[in-house]
């Protein structure tokens, strides 16, 4: 790993806040995946299972964790399970955790080798009586994929059919959804990270630059602040291509007198970043440029001061939604007959505003959380509006981090430039 090590009060905090939600003598097993390979014998750059994450920090392939609370033997209340380390594996793959590292890491006291599981396993199961199975249940997922996370679901319910099974899932969807202090602390170095790319390339853009070379400056800077990688695709839009929302083709010139969209963030310690912004390619935003880009950043505001504990995701979506409205009304997008015309279903800003106004945030990017329950502290949101004017050829989306508080919120990205005067002072500084 890259990044300084992380302590591991944040996941002896986060087992036991998954231990309460047990049921009495419940076992709850947790596997990651495997590497995965590509064409040939190469191996896919390897993200561990999010939830052995959360519970252990532990980011090798094959690692499980096993709670059981009520194990009478108390050495095996927690467990971790890790590869046993192989001197011909590590030849081509490099260190694997001893058990005095993996406990450092996880808090986890009893490590075991993976070849010795089975041996203790059924043992475990026997005595218990539910057992709790992890899969993957993030709204998000692709479930027309084969999924590796149901095959040990499916291996343990053919071995052990008689027993109770409970979803993991559940508990953790409402965990994971609750920051601790100790991974906001983790997610602000993310922040910090992005804080320095974003000033980076502000002082780097300019006309003829192109895409993949901001790219490479965004890249650079993450890799020397430790940031594990880029905590998803970059996008960096330029021109009439921001209104392509997963634009990552990133090989274009910049034009004088366009826009570009960035909207990237780093992964450090395994809690990602994501950050929007939207800045003159030339360094100065002609007045219409600004006249949109204040129309967004008068909407995020809006949305910002929303969100609160108590108050659902949807409720500020659409309150963000009728203020967006507003919005284009004044800076001429739409007129009153749209909106007199629209229903509550297909708002009128639709036509220029045509995704969410944000998500959960954490170890994923799209990290799991609901989005039709009251808001709670700790939660951690991103907030993102955006403008999408094709017969103008502009797309301007603003998005910063958004950590929810008992009175509001904090913005993990404050005092990072985000208006138009803000940006145009800091790319004056070439």
């Amino acid at each position: 790993m890259k990044y300084h090590a992380i302590k591991p009060e944040l996941f002896i905090e986060n087992r036991k806040r998954f231990i309460k939600k047990l049921k009495p003598n419940s076992i709850a097993i947790f596997h990651a995946h495997p590497n995965l390979p590509e064409n040939s014998d190469a191996q896919y750059s390897y993200k561990s299972n999010s939830d052995i994450i959360w519970l252990s920090g532990v980011v090798q392939e094959k690692t499980m964790v096993i709670l059981y609370p009520d194990n009478l033997d108390k050495t095996y209340r927690e467990v971790l399970v890790i590869l046993r380390p192989n001197e011909l594996l590590e030849k081509w793959e490099g260190h694997k955790l001893t058990k005095a590292e993996a406990t450092a890491i996880s808090g986890i006291q009893t490590v075991i080798f993976l070849d010795q599981l089975d041996a203790l396993l059924q043992g475990w199961i026997h005595h218990a009586e539910y057992i709790y199975l992890d899969s993957n249940e993030n709204d998000r997922l692709d479930t027309s994929i084969p999924r590796i996370d149901l095959l040990a679901v499916r291996d343990l319910m053919k071995r052990f059919p008689l027993h109770k099974y409970e979803r993991a899932a559940v508990i953790m969807k409402e965990l994971r959804a609750i920051k601790t202090r100790h991974e906001v602390a983790v997610m602000q170095e993310a922040v910090n990270i992005t804080h320095k790319a974003l000033l980076r390339v502000c002082k780097f853009i300019r006309p003829g630059v192109y895409e993949h070379e901001i790219e490479a400056e965004i890249t650079h800077e993450f890799i020397r602040n430790r940031a594990t990688r880029h905590a998803y695709g970059c996008i960096l839009a330029s021109g009439d291509r921001a209104r392509i929302l997963h634009y990552v083709e990133n090989n274009q010139a910049c034009k004088d007198g366009e826009l570009i969209l960035m909207d990237f963030g780093a992964e450090y310690g395994n809690y990602c970043a994501d950050l929007t912004r939207t800045i003159p390619v030339n360094g100065k935003f002609s007045k219409r440029q600004k006249e949109i880009y204040d129309a967004c950043l008068a909407v995020h505001h809006y949305a910002a001061k929303m969100l609160k504990p108590g108050i659902t995701w949807l409720e500020i979506t659409a309150a963000a939604e009728i203020e967006m409205n507003k919005q284009l009304l004044k800076i001429g997008l739409l007129n009153k007959t749209d909106i007199k015309n629209e229903t509550p279903d297909n708002r009128a800003c639709r036509k220029y505003f045509y995704h969410g106004l944000g998500h959960h945030l954490g170890i994923d990017v799209h990290d799991i959380g609901t989005r039709n329950t009251p808001i709670r502290e700790g939660m951690v949101f991103t907030i993102e509006p955006g403008i999408y004017v094709e017969q103008e050829q502009i797309g301007i989306r603003i998005e910063n981090n958004f950590w929810v508080s008992r009175n509001g919120n904090i913005d993990l990205f404050k005092g990072m430039p985000i208006t138009t005067s803000e940006i145009e002072a800091v790319m004056k500084k070439k």
